[in-house]
């Protein structure tokens, strides 16, 4: 009998309260570029979100951040498995390169159609710590990995 998880699983754990204030700040960012329309705040998304997903989450600007805020606030870990949010990583590179060839490329409404769906998947983890990556996942794998195993 076969089985299949329903989110990626990691053997990595990381502390859920810093993917909170990367989503906060992910929020901040995406609020900006509604607003100015400046092309490096999705280029900068990008490179942070592909830091990420890549597992070189210690060099990501936002990561960093992040933790040294906790440090200084003193607030407790809260480690969780990293698989779900190294894949909502990757959907978050794909949304934020997305928006900024959108954007460079004139097509501005679909920039911040895009921009707007990642600020509220941004925000729901932010403010609520749920994953809409891990909401689509399993439809992703299903229409991805099930066809190939037919």
């Amino acid at each position: 009998m076969k089985t299949y998880a329903v989110c990626p699983i990691s053997n990595k754990r990381v502390n859920e309260r810093v993917a909170r204030l990367n989503g906060f700040f992910t929020v901040s960012l995406v609020i900006l570029f509604l607003f100015t329309r400046l092309w490096f705040v999705p280029a900068f998304l990008a490179i942070d979100f592909l830091m990420r997903s890549i597992s070189l989450s210690k060099f990501s600007p936002m990561g960093f951040l992040s933790r040294n805020i906790l440090k200084l606030l003193s607030v407790e870990k809260s480690l969780i498995n990293a698989g779900p949010k190294i894949f909502a990583a990757r959907i978050g590179f794909g949304m934020s390169s997305s928006i900024l060839i959108a954007s460079l490329t004139g097509f501005n409404l679909l920039a911040l159609v895009l921009g707007s769906i990642l600020g509220v998947f941004s925000f729901m983890e932010a403010a609520f710590g749920f994953c809409v990556a891990c909401e689509i996942y399993p439809y992703l794998y299903q229409l991805l990995y099930k066809r190939k195993q037919q």
